[in-house]
């Protein structure tokens, strides 16, 4: 999409997420450094007296200003813009969810998707939410992306875990690991690879996507022994694809494929279900790793953590993976602009 207003560096909308969490905090670390403001222009969603609070509860960052506005046409290139998303002064109560958090989460995100898909800004950058906490009207979704999709009104669309060393997709996610043979269909697994590979090409700019995919089953499925979902499934729809041309492979045993590092092998990994994606990759790529969603109309990511409301309000947690996300925000922008191109 293209913003109504011309810059020279793409404008990343980025959300609140539960001001309970640890949201407040990675984002006042992260525009701690003003360097950021010559890649981007950041337009924070959120209420300015919150952030007030928090910089006087973590003792920081005086000289970091907020640029307050109430439209998008306000924004200032230079400047670390907030976007006044509600006036009410919430309490905050750093590591207890409340309803006023959950709320605020809520108002932060539907403004920033109704200013991305009217095309003011190129990329959503969205802090953690708390699942259960944001529920309410509106929001009656398991997270971010079902959220994202119904907004967008897009059908399909795919959780990428990103990081410099491998690219980890996910053909089901947020469902009760019972619920997984059953929704591992052959048109769901198409779909999956087939936006894997238009998002590593056009998004990420492989011109010939290498692919691994992974077995649902221990030792993927052991020639039938430990399950049929491998022969029955995952290996005709792979060949099928090799024989289009695609550098497709698998299926892969998931515990050996990342305990040998043959990850490093493939552009992308597409993995079965939640924590057969995740949990090799937090084990390997915590704090430097970023969310990723593919198949909608504007750039998403988020930081591969959750609200971690152990840490809220106590100057603990590590900036990394959210400044991660909004340099990939940056880079897929600039990505998306050169294949339009």
């Amino acid at each position: 999409m293209t913003p109504t207003i011309a810059f020279d560096r793409p404008i990343i909308g980025i959300t609140l997420g539960d001001f309970n969490g640890v949201g407040p905090e990675l984002i006042l670390k992260t525009f701690s450094e003003q360097k950021i403001l010559k890649i981007c222009i950041p337009v924070i969603y959120g209420n300015y007296k919150l952030f007030a609070k928090y910089k006087k509860i973590l003792g920081l960052y005086d000289e970091l200003n907020f640029h307050s506005i109430k439209s998008i046409s306000e924004v200032q290139p230079r400047k670390i813009n907030l976007m006044v998303c509600w006036d009410d002064d919430y309490e905050v109560t750093p590591g207890q969810p409340s309803k006023e958090s959950g709320k605020a989460a809520f108002l932060s995100l539907e403004k920033a998707v109704t200013d991305a898909l009217a095309g003011n800004i190129q990329a959503i950058v969205t802090a953690p939410i708390d699942k259960k906490n944001i529920q309410q009207e509106g929001f009656a979704f398991a997270g971010h992306t079902e959220y994202l999709a119904e907004r967008c009104n897009v059908k399909d669309n795919l959780m990428v875990m990103v990081s410099p060393t491998m690219k980890v997709a996910l053909a089901t996610a947020h469902i009760g690991i019972a619920q997984v043979s059953a929704n591992l269909t052959r048109e769901r697994l198409l779909t999956k690879i087939n936006l894997l590979y238009h998002s590593l090409k056009n998004d990420f700019g492989i011109l010939k996507p290498k692919i691994a995919i992974l077995g649902l089953n221990p030792h993927a499925g052991e020639n039938g022994m430990m399950g049929t979902e491998e022969q029955t499934l995952i290996a005709p729809i792979v060949k099928e694809l090799k024989d289009k041309g695609l550098l497709i492979f698998g299926p892969y045993p998931a515990d050996g494929f990342f305990g040998q590092h043959h990850y490093s092998k493939f552009d992308g990994v597409l993995a079965m279900y939640h924590d057969q994606g995740l949990a090799p990759f937090k084990a390997l790529c915590f704090n430097e790793g970023v969310n990723f969603t593919g198949g909608l109309p504007f750039i998403r990511t988020s930081p591969d953590h959750g609200t971690a409301y152990d840490l809220a309000g106590k100057n603990l947690v590590e900036e990394d993976s959210f400044r991660s996300a909004i340099y990939l925000a940056c880079d897929l922008v600039k990505n998306s602009q050169l294949v339009k191109k």
